[in-house]
């Protein structure tokens, strides 16, 4: 597994502080977060899943726990939006250059609005997805918030 990718590129070029963590990623999870959580020996809390939304017909990248679900209404709130829903696997990839599992928010194809839930920002440290399926980036949440300059919000359902 290549310990490169978009994001950590990304990442880089931004001058953002992380580390680069490696599981064994399994495809039947039920939730990918928490397998990512439990392989890493991690709190769910601190382990951020990824995931791509449209708002209004528009492509919006959602950072949240990954014990954790969206409102979608919150999230079309929170975007100024009247309407969200969950994009499809396909769509998602297609708009990431991502495999889903390994969606991370940094280094997309190209850059979509991001949001990331507020009590992501509670914690010293979080892990969010590599762009890499078994790839996670240790950061601060604070950097990533900057460097994605994503919206903080409640997005919790």
């Amino acid at each position: 597994m290549s310990k490169v990718t978009p994001a950590t590129r990304a990442l880089e070029v931004a001058g953002v502080a992380f580390t680069v963590h490696t599981y064994d990623y399994d495809p039947d999870a039920e939730s990918i977060g928490l397998q990512a959580a439990a392989a890493l020996g991690e709190d769910p809390a601190r382990v951020l899943k990824t995931l791509m939304a449209l708002v209004d017909g528009k492509p919006v990248c959602v950072i949240v726990p990954s014990d954790q679900e969206v409102s979608m209404k919150k999230l079309a709130a929170a975007t100024s939006g009247k309407s969200a829903q969950m994009m499809k696997p396909p769509e998602a990839e297609r708009v990431t250059g991502y495999k889903v599992g390994g969606i991370s928010p940094f280094g997309q194809r190209k850059p979509v609005r991001t949001v990331i839930e507020q009590s992501a920002l509670a914690h010293d440290e979080a892990y969010i997805n590599g762009g890499q399926r078994g790839l996670q980036i240790r950061l601060k949440p604070d950097d990533a918030r900057d460097a994605l300059k994503a919206i903080v919000a409640d997005v919790l359902a």
